[in-house]
């Protein structure tokens, strides 16, 4: 079962599947900022930052910028900016623990 898993989560699997994440994740806003326009049932915030928080936070960065939309309601904008300052701190530690672990073999 290890095995298997191990095999999945090749880089190549993982740089897809991130991708995949961001893509919808900026076709989400797009959605969400026609539905808003048009008076239709929106994509709520909380989806949208659980796909940030999933990893697609440099698509909702990027759909904000191109859509124009989510840029000033300041709870959303704050729990954006706080889930890509934790993703940047996780990705440091991670990187700073495998420098480590190479440092001391």
């Amino acid at each position: 079962m290890i095995d298997s898993l191990a095999d999945l989560l090749t880089i190549e699997n993982v740089v897809t599947a991130l991708l995949a994440l961001n893509a919808t994740t900026f076709v989400s806003f797009g959605i969400d900022k026609w539905k808003a326009r048009t008076g239709r049932w929106r994509v709520s915030e909380g989806t949208l930052l659980q796909l940030a928080l999933l990893g697609g936070t440099p698509g909702a960065y990027l759909g904000r910028r191109v859509f124009r939309h989510k840029t000033r309601k300041q709870p959303f904008v704050r729990y954006l900016h706080t889930i890509a300052f934790l993703q940047i701190i996780a990705i440091v530690c991670w990187n700073a623990w495998d420098l480590m672990q190479q440092f001391w073999k």
